[in-house]
């Protein structure tokens, strides 16, 4: 009885140390799922990819502004030259099945439908700044998020959860706050000649990146890299070709070629060729989805580059969007999501997993054969 004298004063200690260590282990716990080593791999590869698109939207805007120049299809036309020079002829050195003659034989038809969505796509968001505002192409130009999730559920059986909807608004409401920073700085300032047809150019455009994402995801991650790139390289080089000399042709021929200008095209062409090859390499490690959620930082790069070559105005609004994106993405990443196989695949191959990151994955295998052990 002596011995238990001392312990009812201090009984409330021992229940404010378990609470303490039960909430020290909950901050533990949300932290080793929100911050593992893959997550933090999927957003550094992910901003790399907003880095290239702020280079290819840094030097077109530099062309249209100093030099008077806007040709996006001759622009888009050296990218797909590059990749055709590079993926397209390696594919026409490869023996057997991935040979590029084999290839076209058996799909020809869908990889031309594939480029001219992805050249169509590419010319449809740059012309529409032409008709309408920068805000309407900010914010109609994230209806490619929605279009490409309901995709990835009917063609490559994705299944989300309530996570993702909600990483996915917040993604969403950090662009909003992007938009709101933009009107407050004063750099909507373009009315735009015809807001409607530009507004449907955004929408077509956004949905016809969508179409060629989820095919892209789908071709590396049950195929390859190097046939995505080289027959986008093939049929991309031809058709956005044949549209360079139907609505470019006097453009081209009015620009007083010099090495600044030439530059400006070089580095675009890199940029963009850099975009195109390391997307396939994320998207095999994360989704479609996420990439797209990954790289709406690049509009706000391109903002803070702009500070000092176009003389942007500075809002602390755009560091609020810039995390509030962040956030909606690493939210996006922290849970992979499952895919539902077809009824005929009682046991499904390893290629096939719908995993929004791979690496996400392993670490819920090593864990539920822990829980199988204990």
């Amino acid at each position: 009885m002596e011995a238990d004298s001392p312990a009812s004063p201090g009984a409330p200690e021992p229940l404010a140390e378990g609470a303490g260590r039960e909430f020290y282990s909950l901050l533990r716990r949300i932290k080793g799922k929100l911050f593992t080593w893959n997550i933090l791999k999927t957003i550094a590869l992910g901003q790399m990819l907003s880095l290239c698109i702020c280079g290819t939207a840094i030097t077109s805007q530099y062309l249209a502004e100093r030099y008077k120049v806007n040709t996006p299809m001759l622009q888009s036309f050296i990218n797909y030259c590059l990749l055709f020079l590079i993926y397209t002829v390696m594919l026409a050195f490869r023996s057997g099945s991935d040979n590029l003659l084999v290839i076209l034989k058996r799909k020809w038809w869908k990889y031309i439908l594939l480029g001219l969505a992805d050249v169509e796509a590419n010319y449809m968001i740059v012309r529409a700044y032409q008709y309408t505002t920068l805000t309407s192409v900010q914010l109609l130009d994230c209806f490619g998020i929605p279009v490409l999730m309901a995709l990835s559920w009917f063609i490559l059986y994705a299944r989300y959860r309530v996570i993702h909807f909600v990483a996915v608004a917040v993604c969403l409401l950090g662009v909003g706050t992007m938009v709101g920073a933009d009107i407050l700085a004063g750099r909507e300032d373009n009315s735009g000649s015809d807001v409607l047809i530009g507004d449907i150019l955004v929408l077509l455009g956004a949905s016809l990146y969508a179409i060629s994402n989820v095919c892209e995801e789908y071709i590396v991650k049950k195929l390859s890299r190097q046939e995505f790139l080289g027959m986008v390289g093939l049929f991309g080089t031809i058709i956005s070709g044949i549209q360079l000399l139907i609505v470019e042709y006097k453009d081209i021929a009015s620009i007083h070629w010099d090495w600044k200008i030439a530059l400006l095209f070089v580095a675009f062409a890199l940029c963009m060729f850099c975009l195109y090859s390391f997307m396939p390499l994320v998207i095999k490690v994360t989704s479609a989805t996420s990439v797209n959620l990954g790289i709406l930082t690049a509009d706000l790069y391109s903002l803070f580059v702009g500070l000092f070559l176009f003389g942007y105005k500075f809002s602390g609004l755009y560091i609020l969007s810039f995390t509030v994106i962040m956030v909606g993405f690493i939210l996006y990443c922290s849970t992979p999501t499952r895919t539902a196989e077809p009824a005929e695949s009682s046991v499904p191959p390893v290629t096939s997993i719908g995993i929004d990151n791979l690496g996400m994955k392993l670490e819920e295998n090593l864990q539920e054969t822990h829980s199988a052990v204990l």
